[in-house]
């Protein structure tokens, strides 16, 4: 199971629906969903976030997405989600994720080292999941 936290709704609808489509293509693996939480500010987003996770036994792995984060390669994202029955991402609003989220997270990973919209974050996510689980079933979608 993945899931993905998300601060804000994809108010774009260009990014809503590729992020749609990545999502069903990732469904078609495993279980997958996105949960989005109102834009509150961090502080009160963290604890929201952390009341969607559930217990801390609920997830295998929660990482939170920041720019100032590890650098991590596709397929080491793969085999993360090799790795992991149940993975939960996190994804902060304008003004970061809330020191709740950020201490509940066993790893801190960057998508980029440029700041992302909370919506292209979440697309750009959406898009490594699927390539990484691509990558776990010798699909052709992804080339080395």
């Amino acid at each position: 199971m993945i899931r993905i936290v998300a601060v804000g709704k994809l108010k774009n609808k260009s990014l809503a629906a590729l992020a749609e489509d990545y999502l069903k293509r990732c469904g078609g693996m495993v279980p997958c969903e996105v949960v989005t939480i109102k834009d509150t500010g961090p502080a009160r987003e963290g604890h929201e976030m952390l009341r969607k996770l559930g217990s801390p036994a609920g997830n295998e792995l929660v990482i939170a997405l920041d720019e100032r984060g590890e650098k991590v390669t596709s397929h080491q994202l793969a085999d993360l989600l090799g790795r992991y029955g149940k993975i939960a991402f996190l994804i902060g609003g304008a003004d970061g994720l809330g020191p709740a989220a950020r201490q509940r997270a066993a790893r801190t990973v960057r998508l980029s080292a440029l700041t992302l919209t909370h919506e292209m974050a979440q697309v750009l996510l959406l898009e490594q999941i699927y390539r990484g689980l691509c990558i776990l079933r010798n699909r052709p979608y992804h080339r080395d």
